[in-house]
């Protein structure tokens, strides 16, 4: 596989081609409104990142055959400091869970490289006890793309690349991903799509290969700037759309190798799921938003007094709004100074509380 091989299969005709710059311009301009969001509620994002790492956790692993739902992989997420796992579904959420958090906190610095994706897919396995022997290393043995369905049964989708091909096609497509990034002639959507499609293609790994495609998937946009990742599953859509899923895979990989490989049908899935997932950030955001249990009453209070008053101590507060103790008052200001509604300045006895400008509004 080289690089005219992977660009020969973007051969679309004109009609795939407006779909996708249609989707395309879809995203960008949703990506382009969340900018600004992002700074100016930054309220209401840790709400919505909770939910997004819990359904990408639960949906990613579940479609590899995980029968943990949502509820049980928040219980496992919250208990994690326990150091064993009663099942292997346990033993995927919880890898899953750590390199996802890496990736939210440190996605500027893992790079498309080798030895990257291997520590990734290393960290994945990590508390897998028979995934022990191949750990952030090529598969020695042919594999399979296999979908996985409640009871057990499975369905060969496609085969995959030899073992002794891996490493070759694997450097072909990293050196392909980073070039095209580089030089900005594809769009940066379009070579994610891509690497997703060929990185499944050639199913590296004896095993972790759907759940490492993923979140690597996330990797990528949130380097291109698509920071709506933090917030939002495409995991889950994927999910949903599971049959579609092998079947957009299969479009291509039925041609594997040959001049009929356009991966069209792939292309319009990808760009169509994250779609999806925007719709349902859109969705969950306004609900959020919306919500009039966000803060209690007390705290709503303590907000309309420093509103009104500011700048203001805490002997302010505590001394005006009698009917709470100072110890309530106190956590009340911490929570809504981290939350970012109130700006703590000063020190010790000298420090004063004043609404946040940027989320200034009627309390």
């Amino acid at each position: 596989m080289n690089n005219s091989k992977i660009e020969s299969k973007l051969a679309f005709d004109f009609k795939t081609n407006q779909q996708i710059i249609k989707k395309i311009a879809f995203i960008d301009s949703f990506k382009g409104k969340w900018t600004g969001l992002e700074v100016k509620e930054s309220i209401y994002l840790k709400e919505l990142k909770q939910i997004a790492t819990i359904e990408s956790i639960g949906s990613s692993t579940r479609i590899e055959g995980s029968t943990l739902t949502d509820k049980e992989v928040k219980q496992l997420i919250d208990s994690v400091k326990i150091t064993s796992f009663k099942t292997r579904d346990e033993q995927e959420v919880f890898g899953y869970y750590e390199v996802l958090n890496l990736m939210l906190d440190a996605y500027n610095s893992i790079e498309i490289k080798e030895n990257h994706i291997h520590h990734l897919h290393k960290s994945l396995l990590q508390v897998s006890s028979k995934d022990e022997s191949h750990r952030g290393g090529y598969k020695k043995l042919s594999n399979k793309v296999v979908a996985n369905y409640p009871g057990g049964k499975q369905k060969i989708i496609f085969n995959t690349t030899e073992p002794f091909l891996v490493k070759g096609e694997m450097e072909t497509l990293i050196f392909w991903t980073n070039e095209n990034i580089k030089n900005e002639e594809l769009h940066p959507l379009l070579i994610i799509s891509v690497f997703v499609y060929e990185f499944l293609s050639i199913h590296p790994y004896q095993d972790g290969n759907g759940r490492l495609s993923r979140l690597l998937t996330t990797l990528l946009l949130l380097r291109q700037g698509y920071d709506f990742m933090k917030y939002a599953s495409m995991e889950i859509e994927i999910e949903k759309r599971k049959k579609e899923y092998y079947k957009a895979l299969m479009s291509g990989q039925k041609n594997r190798g040959t001049k009929e490989e356009i991966i069209n049908e792939w292309i319009l899935f990808f760009l169509g799921t994250l779609e999806a997932t925007i719709h349902k950030l859109e969705d969950r955001y306004a609900k959020i938003k919306n919500k009039k249990s966000y803060l209690n009453n007390r705290q709503k209070e303590v907000l309309q007094f420093i509103q009104k008053n500011e700048p203001v101590k805490i002997s302010d507060i505590t001394s005006s709004l009698k009917d709470y103790t100072s110890y309530t008052l106190k956590k009340d200001i911490k929570y809504l100074t981290e939350e970012g509604l109130i700006k703590k300045l000063g020190k010790a006895r000298a420090t004063i509380y004043v609404i946040n400008e940027s989320n200034k509004k009627e309390y």
